[in-house]
């Protein structure tokens, strides 16, 4: 679908249910939050789910807009979500009603009956700023939560998805009252005490693979005990590996409980599609940056990406 049409197809229904991705970022939060505002504006009905699974850093986003007891929705409808198995178990049961996507992933497994995708965005949020100019609908918490979405998704303007579009989203998104300065400052400009243990603990236990252009950065349960690491504190942590000189293909393994282990790769993508890697093991996402899931130890979940990483190196030629 285009802008247009999902505006269309918005305009037509009302009763909505806004749903996301489990463990969701400030992408996911900020386009959930967004839409819910944008579709009030349009003199909808629409809310978050009652539960979500949102770090610290992100809920209180979420004051006022998840849905009250009782609440039935029409229209179910979800944004910056690639495949039904990433929502949360609160509300897998709505994962074969879903009326309308609106995404940014090239992964996206076409579940929902009508898809509004444009892969080359940086953020969904890009997608949810055009929406809501088509519809004529700013406000303050629009603005900010779409600056979350977009900031945060492309590590406040530095990583390689950054483009022209994003700035002129930004750009615009400040001129719509966005509170950037705070923003900046809360997302990307402080770290708690447990944050900087945790990250000198990653330093000491990364692995150099391929003369140092691929590093592994394993995260166990005692890894977060050890720093005194809570969800929040480890908040977009796959991004940190990637900044050593040399390394251009970086994966951080986090155990999420025993058995459990989210995989999260960064690469050069013109060296190596993640996402291609990623499928190998059942994930997805986008050509610089995907995850996925293996379900084991840490050290098996290592010899899995490793694994994925060296065979699709040898697949396009570069093993």
């Amino acid at each position: 679908m285009t802008c247009g049409e999902t505006l269309a197809f918005l305009r037509e229904h009302d009763n909505y249910l806004v749903l996301t991705h489990k463990r969701p970022d400030g992408d996911a939060i900020g386009c959930s939050v967004a839409l819910a505002e944008i579709l009030r504006g349009m003199g909808k009905t629409a809310w978050l789910p009652a539960v979500s699974d949102a770090t610290a850093l992100f809920t209180g986003y979420l004051e006022g807009q998840q849905a009250p007891g009782g609440f039935v929705p029409d229209t179910v409808v979800s944004v910056d979500l690639a495949a039904t198995g990433l929502l949360h178990h609160s509300v897998a049961g709505y994962a074969g009603c879903i009326d309308l996507a609106i995404d940014h992933h090239p992964s996206n497994e076409h579940f929902a009956r009508e898809l509004w995708l444009e892969a080359d965005k940086a953020a969904c949020g890009e997608i949810l700023w055009k929406l809501a100019e088509a519809a004529g609908v700013m406000n303050k918490t629009i603005a900010d939560a779409l600056y979350v979405a977009v900031s945060t998704d492309c590590g406040c303007f530095v990583y390689a998805n950054t483009t022209a579009n994003t700035h002129r989203v930004a750009a615009a998104l400040m001129e719509a009252g966005a509170d950037y300065k705070r923003l900046n400052k809360k997302h990307f400009r402080t770290k708690s005490m447990a944050r900087m243990r945790l990250e000198g603990l990653i330093m000491q236990n990364l692995r150099l693979y391929h003369e140092g252009c691929v590093a592994v950065a394993p995260i166990s349960l005692a890894t977060m005990e050890q720093a005194g690491a809570k969800e929040e504190d480890a908040e977009d942590i796959a991004a940190l590996v990637g900044q050593i000189a040399g390394v251009h293909i970086s994966a951080t393994i986090r155990e999420l409980k025993i058995g459990e282990c989210k995989i999260s790769l960064r690469t050069m993508a013109e060296m190596l599609n993640a996402s291609h890697v990623c499928a190998r093991l059942g994930g997805g996402g986008h050509a610089a940056a995907s995850g996925c899931t293996v379900y084991g130890t840490v050290e098996e979940a290592e010899r899995a990406i490793v694994g994925a990483i060296e065979a699709q190196l040898t697949e396009d030629g570069h093993g």
